[in-house]
């Protein structure tokens, strides 16, 4: 099989709503993912909220940010917007992994918010929401020839998902919350409806179903959560990991946790997610997820060479391990530039800019053709 040399594009259909230009090497303006495509990527991951608009008008220091009815920015990654990115990346013969956040926003191990529609469905009315939900999402995706070749159900569910309902951690010790047995159960919600969709069910070119956790490290987590679901019976192919070098330590602990997930569980495994910056400046005053600090935790040298040994050593490590166990990569958001109306939400700047493989210019770095000189 060959590598996933994947991204994350989920903001692209807001970037070029926005009014983002993306330029190639030369400085000629091209689409982003031909051009990703030439520099050697060969999957796309999408990210779905369910229905991104805000609950509530939104302030932060006083100051209105949006109003209660407005998207929520960030991409606004409902299923139009998923849909148009989806068939786009299937018309270049790009293969796709859905991204099933189960959420209205962002969805990570510090919060997993049901979707508003579902707020007071709980018990066998959530789990059928999420099925029929699932179903029909895939059912639109096939409608528009734009067949996923995987999907991972939620978004680094270290704590589980849908809380309270799929949450498997308290906050508190009075908290009630659906627990283990309550995440797997929506698990199976899920994943019943994408092997019932399938058309290729059961066949080598099936829908993988992912499960993805961030901290890629930290090999307890790991063994706590996936334990527990092969307890249960979870049906699932694939395990997914975020690997952020700095939040998630040495590549030493991500080797060691991968090595042990394949040995232990005798799944495949794929990062999710990864990345790190070129610069530390910043091009529209909204703070950087990546800055000095961060880039001394991470290890990496902070340009665009810097960039590509990350996905150098990542796919070394994967190369230790047996065949068939390694699937590849996925850098997040190679494509976010700073442009106003593109946000992390609406209202706000980006604080991703220095960690894509563009100038602030829209020009591309050398990390935009990294894929193509890694084997």
């Amino acid at each position: 099989m060959t590598p996933i040399r994947g991204v994350d594009v989920s903001m692209l259909d807001q970037l070029e709503r926005s009014g983002a230009v993306f330029r190639d090497a030369q400085g000629q303006s091209a689409e982003l993912l031909p051009l990703l495509q030439a520099g050697g990527v060969n999957w796309v991951r999408l990210r779905l909220w369910h229905h991104p608009v805000n609950p509530a008008d939104v302030y932060e220091n006083g100051r209105l940010l949006s109003r209660r009815g407005d998207p929520v920015g960030g991409g606004n990654n409902d299923l139009a917007a998923t849909l148009r990115m989806a068939t786009r990346a299937k018309s270049l013969g790009l293969k796709l992994l859905l991204d099933f956040h189960y959420s209205d926003f962002w969805a990570d191990p510090g919060k997993q918010v049901k979707p508003a529609a579902w707020t007071d469905l709980h018990g066998a009315a959530l789990r059928a929401a999420v099925h029929d939900y699932t179903r029909d999402t895939l059912l639109a995706l096939r409608e528009a020839g734009a067949w996923p070749d995987m999907v991972q159900l939620g978004n680094e569910t270290n704590g589980g998902m849908l809380w309270p309902d799929g949450k498997t951690w308290r906050a508190t010790p009075a908290e009630e919350i659906g627990g283990a047995a309550g995440f797997a159960e929506l698990l199976m919600a899920a994943g019943s409806a994408v092997r019932e969709t399938d058309p290729r069910a059961g066949q080598a070119d099936a829908i993988r179903i992912a499960i993805h956790l961030a901290d890629g490290g930290d090999n307890e987590l790991y063994r706590r959560v996936f334990d527990d679901l092969t307890a249960r019976a979870v049906d699932f192919d694939v395990i997914g990991l975020s690997y952020y070098p700095y939040f998630h330590g040495p590549i030493a602990g991500l080797r060691a946790n991968l090595v042990d997930l394949v040995s232990r569980y005798g799944k495949p495994v794929v990062i999710m997610e990864t990345a790190t910056g070129w610069t530390l400046d910043n091009a529209d005053g909204t703070g950087n997820v990546f800055n000095a600090e961060r880039a001394q935790a991470g290890g990496y040298a902070v340009s665009a060479k810097g960039q590509e040994m990350l996905l150098r050593d990542l796919y070394g490590v994967l190369g230790e391990l047996p065949a068939g166990k390694a699937l590849g990569v996925f850098w997040w958001e190679p494509g976010w530039l700073a442009v106003p109306g593109a946000g992390w939400r609406s209202g706000d700047g980006n604080g991703w800019e220095n960690q894509s493989w563009f100038d602030f210019q829209g020009r591309a770095l050398p990390s935009a053709s990294a894929f193509s000189r890694i084997r």
